[in-house]
């Protein structure tokens, strides 16, 4: 197999190129050797002794194997069992001259019959962004991703990357022009490109790497040997597992606080290694490698970066930032309606009910029960006219057992061929909540209108507010089929990823199955993406309202079409600290709505661990309360009253900070910047004109404090039993934000360079709030319902720097309407503050002398004459 290097105009690296194929690949399965060839010498024991293992990369990735010498040496790989202890570091790995793919001159006739072309491409975008592309010269013979993606129209006039490609082994380097810091160095390993094994290591900077979602864990990603799935999978989160959503990007700081991005363009299977070299290896099963670099070199301008490849995120309606409310078992509307009752009566801040598939008939998508929930068009009309809003759960299954002309959304769906296929072409079949069901093709548009006119259809007897898509990984309770699934390299590739199950059809649907664009092999991850598309555009055209989607599985380019929240978690302590590094995570991958099941999905949860957990949630950018079939009530209304009030409090905190809220989600959609922040997102000295590199390394691996914007810090407690919590405090002036409520501006840490640790007193009315120098937050008088608080004044709470400045902002528009700040319709207001020197003052209209006049708290002279107080120049 030979690579084949071409050059369509100066924004490619070098003219036409071939490369010598590496010997042999690295798949027992479908490579073997010629039996009636040589067997391969062993490397020699000198050379790979002398490899550390931190840089040994895996010769022989397939899960489970149980690897001898005389497999390895097999694929002329090193084999050097460890006595070590160290977990994860590979028996079998490749030695430094294992061959990979070489460079030769184009003059030079090497074609033969048998080979495979590729093509490198490699594109100088931006001066920040890198895009390259290893695919076969025929693109058409493997699958590309259906999403738009930005073509530069010039090449990069002074990129901040220094670019080499290295003859043998092939490989790019790339390095930060200003540092000389190595970013990606692909020559650490060989490179493999096959129809279903494609393989690229490279090493990194340093140990801090984050993103890579989606995956129960720090946020700081460890490199210890940790191999990280994706493959959309139903589960509740748990470490070491792939979970709903896939996420092939990650955000690396380098030394000195620069941070760059990487991210791979591929929706298949695929296992992605961090090793303690530390370095990356990426081993995905199908499509291309399509890969960009982002140069930064602020972490922020890295996202901001990544944004600009795939798309920002939506602006929010105005009550998603509210509270929302659900459960799966109120089994009645009456029972979820004495819910939201009770919420008023007890003063409770509340915009969102919601109910799960309890409201369904028989669980069958668009409808709901005639006698348990026959009162649902009342209540959601009663919510209406409370100004809050309804939201409801949609499954794609649809019931395929319903007796012919009863339920429309199948039989018209079947009329329409709207379902996705087997592999011989006939309606696929699954199970989930309603039993037998078919699953909707959101990859091809017919099954949007579909779908458009069911919704429509409900909507004609329940007037909802906003769409839960739920278990579109997609969800089957069955490995595939009724059928099951056919016998082939689909189902069974040569290399499955490490994917939960160990088969690709694990609790979903058949790999072979097909749909509009391609085979479900290729398109599983991207499932919940099409119905989120799908669904959004429904609710625009339905409403003519910016659309709310909450999706359990997400893509990259999610957040323009639905938040997320983070999956069925358990009322445990543990699972809200996780909670923290999946808020900041998905930050950082472009979907800033993500919030939590606050008080835990699962399991029983006590008083305090809710109280605890309440405060937290209301800090969550997208912040809702649900919980399980099996679960007792954990709304606010029904605990104890010290427990209830400071449930209240923390509510009404949040919608007191709605403005500020409100303000960061415009930027998040306009200019691709992060809601919820880890600490190292912060520079040193607020004061600079220009963005800045964090400097901080204690704060790369916090994941138990966040920032909401530039200067809102949140510690929470996270221990059962505790009345303090420790918080690290970076640099700088920080004011205790009750305090600055009080006008008491009291600050409890001051350090120019560096950080502290501060223990803070924490009783369980209480979550800790910081505001740090130069800071203005915009805040209202908080009510039940956004809609009522936005109506308020605004009070501006400011925290001074040492010289007395400081700077705020707020975007403000109706809440609702479509594309106001690209039709100009919206206000936004900047606020400064700074010391000036008052020299005198006079007060007209004074009608009595009165007793005694103060300045700063100080009194001060003045004189009364015909109704009018002047304070002479204080001596």
């Amino acid at each position: 197999m030979h690579l084949l290097l071409l050059a369509p105009g100066d924004s490619v690296l070098a003219p036409l190129l071939l490369l010598h194929p590496p010997t042999p690949p690295a798949l027992s399965s479908c490579c073997q050797p010629d039996e009636s060839s040589a067997r391969p010498s062993a490397p020699p024991t000198e050379a790979c002794s002398a490899v550390p293992e931190p840089w040994r990369f895996d010769c022989y990735p397939e899960r489970g194997a149980i690897v001898s010498r005389d497999m390895c040496e097999s694929r002329n790989c090193c084999y050097v069992p460890q006595h070590t202890g160290q977990d994860g570091v590979p028996w079998c790995f490749y030695p430094p001259d294992y061959p990979s793919y070489s460079l030769v001159s184009a003059a030079e006739d090497v074609l033969s019959g048998d080979i495979m072309n590729l093509q490198l491409e490699v594109f100088e975008e931006t001066d920040t962004r890198l895009h390259v592309k290893v695919r076969a010269e025929y693109a058409n013979v493997l699958f590309l991703i259906p999403l738009q993606m930005p073509s530069a129209s010039e090449k990069a006039s002074d990129p901040q990357y220094v670019l080499q490609l290295c003859e043998e082994p092939l490989g790019l380097i790339v390095r930060r022009r200003s540092t000389g810091a190595v970013l990606l160095n692909t020559t650490v390993a060989p490179l493999f490109f096959a129809d279903q094994f494609l393989q690229l290591s490279s090493s990194l900077p340093s140990q801090y790497v984050y993103g890579l979602g989606e995956h129960r864990s720090t946020f700081q990603h460890d490199v210890q040997w940790n191999t990280l799935t994706m493959w959309a999978r139903d589960v509740p989160p748990t470490e070491k597992t792939n979970l709903y959503g896939v996420h092939p990007f990650y955000l690396a700081l380098e030394e000195g606080g620069h941070a760059h991005g990487f991210f791979l363009l591929n929706s298949n299977a695929m296992d992605v290694v961090l090793q303690p070299a530390p370095a990356v290896t990426w081993r995905t099963i199908g499509g291309i490698l399509d890969f960009y670099v982002f140069l930064g070199p602020e972490p922020a301008a890295v996202v901001q970066q990544y944004l600009e490849v795939v798309g920002r995120p939506a602006m929010p309606i105005y009550w998603a930032l509210g509270y929302h409310l659900c459960r799966w078992g109120y089994q009645t509307s009456n029972a979820t309606w004495e819910v939201v009752t009770s919420m008023r009566n007890y003063g409770i801040p509340q915009d969102v009910q919601w109910n799960d598939i309890d409201y369904m008939d028989k669980f069958l998508d668009f409808t709901y029960d005639p006698v348990h929930f026959d009162s649902l068009p009342e209540l959601v009309k009663d919510l209406h006219a409370h100004d809050q809003r309804y939201v409801m759960i949609l499954d794609p299954g649809i019931s395929s057992t319903q007796p012919q002309g009863e339920y429309w959304p199948y039989d018209e769906g079947l009329r329409r061929g709207v379902f996705i296929k087997d592999a011989h072409g006939n309606t696929l079949i699954g199970k989930v909540w309603p039993g037998l069901t078919a699953y909707p093709d959101f990859s091809d548009e017919a099954t949007h209108e579909w779908w458009f006119e069911n919704l429509q259809r409900f909507y004609k007897k329940v007037p909802f507010d906003g769409l839960w898509i739920d278990m579109n990984e997609p969800s089957n309770f069955l490995d595939g089929s009724t059928n099951g699934c056919p016998s082939n390299n689909i189902e069974d590739p040569p290399y499955t990823p490490g994917v939960l199950g160990g088969l690709l059809r694990s609790k979903t649907v058949c790999a072979s199955a097909q749909q509009k664009l391609s085979s479900h092999y290729n398109l599983h991850s991207l499932y919940g993406l099409h119905e989120a598309k799908a669904t959004a555009s429904a609710l625009t055209r339905l409403l003519g309202k910016r659309p709310f989607v909450i999706s359990r599985s997400s893509f990259p380019s999610q957040g323009q079409y639905s938040g997320h929240w983070l999956g069925d978690n358990r009322s445990q302590w543990k699972d809200m600290v996780a909670s923290i590094a999946g808020i900041l995570s998905f930050n950082v991958l472009g979907l800033p709505l993500v919030g939590a099941d606050i008080c835990g999905f699962s399991e029983q949860t006590d008083e305090e661990l809710c109280v605890r957990w309440s405060q937290l949630g209301a800090f969550y950018p997208f912040s809702r309360n649900h919980n399980a079939l099996d679960s007792k009530a954990q709304d606010p209304s029904v605990f104890s009253p010290s427990a209830r009030a400071a449930m209240r409090e923390a509510l009404l905190l949040r919608y007191s900070l709605y403005p500020l809220l409100y303000t960061l989600f415009h930027h998040a959609h306009a200019h691709g910047h992060t809601v919820a922040r880890p600490l190292f997102w912060m520079p040193l000295f607020t004061f600079s004109p220009r963005p800045q590199v964090p400097q901080d390394p204690l704060t790369y691996g916090i994941d138990r404090q966040f920032l909401w914007g530039r200067g809102l810090l949140v510690t929470p407690v996270l221990l059962p039993g505790a009345d303090s919590v420790e918080g690290y405090f970076p640099a700088g002036r920080w004011y205790d934000y009750y305090k600055v409520r009080e006008q008491s501006p009291l600050f409890v840490c001051h350090s120019q360079y560096l950080g502290k640790n501060i223990l803070l007193s924490a009783p369980l009315d209480k979550i800790n709030l910081h505001l740090r120098e130069g800071s203005i937050i915009p805040t209202q008088r908080p009510n039940l319902t956004l809609w009522v608080s936005s109506g308020q004044p605004l009070h501006l709470l400011t925290a001074l720097r040492e010289d007395g400045s400081a700077a705020g902002e707020l975007f403000w528009d109706d809440g609702e309407s479509l594309d106001t700040y690209e039709n100009l319709q919206y206000a936004y207001v900047l606020f400064t503050a700074s010391y000036i020197t008052v020299e005198s003052a006079s007060f007209y209209g004074v009608q009595s002398r009165p007793e005694q006049v103060q300045v700063n708290g100080q009194e001060a002279a003045f004189t009364y004459k015909d109704n009018k107080v002047h304070i002479p120049e204080n001596k």
